[in-house]
């Protein structure tokens, strides 16, 4: 980045309007800034994928309209005020992580740049604004995603380097705010100043989303937390009643769960609970609720499931574990694998099981206590009970004679 600086320093002459347009976007980009700079800093706590913080909105138009040194002193300038006024002290804002940020975006500026150099058309034209925007778009993911991935291969995933869908539809829109700033500057620069309200409130939507996420979402393992699990639960009640329909309810308890804590530490233990989140999550419908009940118990309810349908799903779920293979790392940073885990997976049904989903769950508990008594690594649905207890007693007859 700064030996491409300094070669358009070099051969790219700077005149006293541009300087003056540099120092009118990072001007804006300060008062947007300012004004947001509580939200951006709740919503920078917060973030967990990829953040897109809109600086995109005053860049895009730096790239195309300012000489490439100009737009690299620019980004400088926004990101040095970001990081001093919105993000210093923040746990996971590191200045080395700010300096790649910047020299990434950067680096994609100057390519919106160029491919608009390559285009041959007039910067403010439509064809030339649609290049821009797509180029910094996609180049940005590109570094972004580069840069994400080299800091930790191991953990490396779709969504941790690039992000949601909702984070590039974000990032998307703000792209395209830029477009329109970028349109609309050089003729009537008064009128940019129409987009810091629905920039605000774009900015002020996502964080409420963010915190809406943030209650309803169990930390660890990105599934409903037991809060938000139970009142969905409920929900799904009033329907089947409404509808005289059923759903399939399981509970499952990973066993031996405390002896990864102990061999191999918490984190190890952490990451075999999102091993198993993700599996859960693959395994079910994006109308059925997965949720993570604490510890290393696991909820699922199963929309408009019999009880045939549910077992299966259970069986699905528990082979799945038995066949998982989690990469991490002990408490000395030693590498390790852990395979071979089993699970132990209640299930019951409303309304045969149940008619309150209290009923149910406590059908489903009760059945994961049967298969864990009855050697673990199996799924106990409600009519088993019965069953399961009679072979249990005939072991310990067995055992006492």
């Amino acid at each position: 980045m700064l030996a491409l600086t300094g070669v358009f320093a070099a051969s790219i002459a700077i005149t006293s309007s541009q300087v003056l347009l540099c120092s009118l976007l990072a001007g804006l980009a300060i008062t947007h800034s300012e004004a947001t700079r509580r939200i951006e800093r709740q919503r920078r706590s917060m973030s967990v994928t990829p953040h897109i913080n809109m600086t995109s909105v005053w860049v895009l138009p730096g790239a195309i309209l300012l000489p490439p040194q100009l737009t690299t002193l620019l980004v400088v300038v926004i990101y040095f005020h970001l990081g001093y006024r919105s993000w210093a002290g923040l746990r996971m804002v590191n200045p080395h992580r700010t300096v790649a940020n910047a020299t990434s975006l950067v680096l994609t500026a100057f390519a919106a740049w160029g491919a608009v150099q390559l285009v041959g058309a007039d910067p403010l034209s439509v064809t030339s604004l649609c290049v821009a925007s797509v180029v910094l778009f996609l180049m940005d993911a590109v570094f972004t995603g580069t840069g994400l991935y080299f800091a930790a291969p191991k953990k490396a995933s779709i969504r941790t380097l690039l992000g949601s869908w909702d984070d590039n539809i974000l990032e998307a829109s703000t792209v395209c705010i830029g477009a329109l700033v970028l349109a609309v500057l050089p003729h009537q620069p008064v009128l940019v100043l129409l987009v810091f309200l629905p920039l605000y409130l774009l900015q002020r939507s996502v964080l409420i989303k963010q915190l809406e996420e943030l209650a309803t979402t169990d930390q660890k393992t990105q599934l409903l937390n037991a809060t938000t699990w139970q009142l969905g639960a409920v929900r799904e009640v009033a329907r089947a009643e409404r509808d005289n329909g059923q759903f399939g309810a399981l509970m499952i308890d990973l066993d031996h769960f405390k002896t990864i804590n102990d061999t191999y530490g918490h984190l190890a233990g952490d990451d075999v609970l999102k091993g198993v989140a993700a599996l859960v999550k693959a395994e079910t419908r994006a109308q059925d609720l997965a949720g993570r009940f604490g510890g290393e118990e696991f909820v699922v309810l199963l929309t408009s499931s019999s009880k045939q349908e549910s077992v299966a799903v259970a069986e699905r779920i528990r082979q799945r574990i038995s066949e998982m293979v989690i990469k991490t790392q002990d408490n000395a940073g030693n590498h390790v694998v852990i395979e071979q885990r089993t699970a132990s997976v209640g299930v019951a049904t409303f309304p045969l099981d149940g008619r309150t989903i209290d009923e149910v769950m406590a059908s489903a508990d009760a059945s994961v206590y049967a298969a864990k008594r009855n050697g673990r690594n199996r799924v106990v649905s409600s009519p088993d009970l019965a069953a399961v207890a009679e072979e249990a007693g005939k072991s310990l007859e067995a055992v006492a004679a």
